[in-house]
């Protein structure tokens, strides 16, 4: 069994596996959807965090850590990201595959997990999860090569979108209710600053608030960012002491919502979503 996550249209059931195939178990959603791209028929993923949940609080239980402990692979993010996963597969017999530990270039020096939001990165992690399920199902290791090169021909179809999207705008400051979006925004030349940091839970105190207001204010900053699975209250707060901006939703693609499972979306749409906010608030021609 291959422990990753569960996305829309996975032939899956939450929290375990138990048909045909591979069974796969992830952290959270990118990973749950890089593997059921991957692995197509041949994988039957599940996914541990609910929609709408932050997968930093994940609280897993019984039966999922089980099923963490008896899968043949596991892949987590690692490096703390999802505690209570981690905790679970330290326990297991078998191998855990993390993939902050696999990506050997790019990664960014303060610490930033949030990797999945570089298309670029995002095409490092489909190496990983394809090793993954090659190792684990050697006999269909051709098949997880096919699927994984045409979902690396999508996600360079993506970063090549974002080049051509932001290659001209107005302004190149991202305002954002915490640092999730460091990866994407130094990949395609543009800066970040978050609220609260890298951890979406930080309480920023009001020194914090007042130069970022300063700042939006110097830089013309349009847009204050928040996210679905945030209170928007610290977004709006800066919006306000920096002379009434808007504020918009960006997602940091650690969750999809219920809603948008229903709809059909997937990383790729929410990133091109993201792509038209961003270009909306910095005036991108």
């Amino acid at each position: 069994m291959v422990a990753v996550l569960a996305t829309p249209g996975a032939a899956c059931r939450p929290g375990g596996g138990g048909g045909a195939g591979i069974d796969v178990v992830a952290g959270f959603y990118p990973l749950a959807w890089v593997a059921d791209r991957i692995g197509g028929d041949r994988v039957t993923v599940a996914d541990l965090t609910p929609a709408g949940t932050e997968p930093h609080d994940l609280e897993l239980t019984t039966r999922q850590v089980d099923d963490v402990l008896d899968a043949e692979v596991v892949v987590v993010l690692g490096a703390g990201f999802q505690p209570a996963v981690e905790e679970a597969a330290a326990r297991r017999d078998g191998a855990t595959t993390e993939i902050l530990d696999e990506l050997s270039e790019g990664l960014l020096a303060d610490g930033d997990p949030h990797v999945w939001l570089d298309p670029v990165l995002m095409a490092d992690v489909v190496h990983v999860v394809e090793d993954a399920l090659a190792r684990a199902d050697p006999d269909h290791a051709q098949a997880y090569r096919r699927n994984a090169d045409d979902l690396r021909a999508e996600l360079r179809r993506l970063d090549e979108t974002y080049r051509a999207g932001l290659a001209s705008c107005a302004r190149d400051l991202v305002v954002s209710a915490h640092d999730a979006f460091g990866y994407l925004t130094d990949r395609y030349g543009l800066r970040n600053e978050g609220v609260a940091g890298l951890s979406p839970d930080a309480e920023p105190d009001a020194r914090r608030l007042a130069e970022l207001a300063d700042l939006a204010r110097d830089e013309g900053v349009t847009t204050v960012f928040t996210e679905e699975l945030l209170s928007p209250e610290i977004a709006e707060t800066l919006a306000s002491e920096a002379g009434g901006l808007r504020t918009d939703v960006l997602n940091p693609l650690e969750a999809l919502t219920g809603e948008q499972r229903r709809a059909g979306d997937d990383y790729v749409s929410v990133m091109e979503d993201n792509l038209a906010k961003i270009r909306a608030a910095l005036g991108c021609s």
